[in-house]
């Protein structure tokens, strides 16, 4: 007997390790995939490209609902005061990647890219009995277009055969990643507080030149921002159950303002002089708060409110905060699975539905953008005879207005959600 519970100590251990290999192997991929991130809208060249908003495919699926989100199968980074949710036997793990479809259009015609990324790595464990962790990468923000103009010019008004071609070409890629580490601690049975860390690394590059065709003249400019810093998110949670169907769930987070560790190279190629410019340079993160709630009728049915606020123009980019506008967003979402009991696959699928309604944090030649909607499907399918969930999510939504470009967007976020008993011992 003593030697069967010997083989079982051994068994479970080996079974550990391997997952331990597995999700070591997971993150050193990840961290090398954040710094090739892939995208192609000419919007995210702007302040520091796209920003994330952190959140699961699962979420995704909702609109982006957060905030006000309490279950132990779902890793919700975006409020850290949800750790404390995770079965206190269990390990999670998260994986999802993407792909964008845009379609761009302006006077000039209509063009589309098709782009594809490793959206975020995150795993949940219990820390003890009211105690919850967690540890993963995801996107801060990224980067990538490549696109050009050209027009005619007269050389000199009063000859007008005597023309040139001016060609404006710009490019840039990158991105800023984070890397988290979040804690959180259930109190009195209704309220749960956590907190984040973020390391923030990464950089993003703009590129632009100008080419003159009459005597092959040009010039070139590259703008490199580099980060390398800590940040934190604090998260708070208040939950009751009334006549154990009905759960109430109110989260908010907040953000202080931050200066920024960053460090700023401008290269200038073919002016009268070449110059190359490094150093610190004024870059600053918002404060950023959200509220959310949300409502679960009988672990089948849960639907929320979450709406959140940045405030970039208080920010400063490049010492100045003239090019930044306030971001605010609000979702609506919701899941629904036909019995959480139930023995037939088709009782235990997910469903979900959201729209989201959001601002971007930048101009455009002096000009704040139109509103951002999003509307989102997805669908949550469990394995057999297992916890996880293979998730997918499609989420439709539009950029930019007719006096500039337009850019229509499909997004398809897939992901598994693992959920294993891992500091389960089982009994001969």
């Amino acid at each position: 007997m003593q030697l069967q519970t010997t083989k079982t100590d051994f068994s479970t251990q080996m079974h550990r390790n391997k997952y331990v290999l597995t999700v070591a192997g997971l993150i050193m991929w990840a961290a090398f995939s954040f710094g090739q991130n892939s995208t192609n809208s000419p919007y995210t060249r702007f302040g520091y490209g796209a920003i994330s908003d952190n959140s699961s495919g699962e979420q995704r699926a909702m609109g982006g609902l957060s905030f006000g989100l309490r279950t132990p199968t779902l890793i919700n980074t975006a409020n850290p005061a949800s750790y404390s949710s995770v079965d206190t036997l269990s390990f999670m793990l998260d994986m999802g990647i993407s792909a964008l479809a845009s379609v761009f259009s302006d006077k000039s015609g209509q063009k589309t890219s098709i782009t594809g990324n490793l959206e975020y790595l995150n795993m949940q464990f219990p820390l003890g009995k009211y105690l919850g962790g967690s540890l993963g990468i995801q996107p801060y923000s990224f980067s990538g277009y490549d696109f050009y103009d050209k027009n005619t010019y007269h050389i000199d008004p009063s000859i007008k055969k005597d023309t040139t071609v001016v060609t404006r070409s710009y490019s840039g890629q990158g991105g800023i990643s984070q890397a988290h580490g979040g804690l959180s601690v259930k109190l009195f049975n209704h309220l749960a507080l956590g907190a984040n860390i973020y390391y923030m690394f990464g950089s993003s590059v703009n590129r632009r030149s100008i080419n003159f065709s009459h005597d092959g003249s040009s010039a070139y400019q590259e703008n490199r921002i580099q980060v390398n810093d800590f940040r934190l998110r604090y998260g708070l949670q208040v939950f009751h159950t009334v006549a154990k169907r009905h759960s109430f769930t109110l989260g908010g987070i907040f953000e202080a303002p931050k200066v920024l560790n960053a460090e700023a190279t401008s290269i200038t190629v073919g002016m009268l002089t070449d110059t190359v410019k490094s150093g610190k340079d004024e870059f600053e993160l918002p404060m950023h708060y959200g509220a959310g709630i949300s409502y679960t009728y009988d672990r089948r049915l849960t639907v929320g409110l979450d709406y959140s606020m940045q405030n970039w123009e208080q920010a400063k980019f490049f010492g100045k905060t003239d090019s930044l506008v306030n971001r605010s967003r609000m979702a609506i979402g919701a899941e629904y699975m036909a019995n959480p009991n139930g023995r037939k696959f088709s009782d235990l699928i997910r469903y979900r539905f959201g729209i989201s309604v959001s601002d971007s944090y930048y101009r455009v030649k002096g000009t704040s953008m139109p509103k951002n909607i999003g509307i989102s499907f997805g669908v949550g399918i469990p394995l057999p005879q297992a916890k996880t969930l293979l998730n997918a999510s499609i989420e439709y939504g539009k950029l930019g207005s007719n006096n500039l470009m337009n850019e229509n967007y499909l997004k398809l976020t897939f992901n598994a959600s693992i959920n294993e008993f891992w500091f389960f011992k089982r009994k001969l």
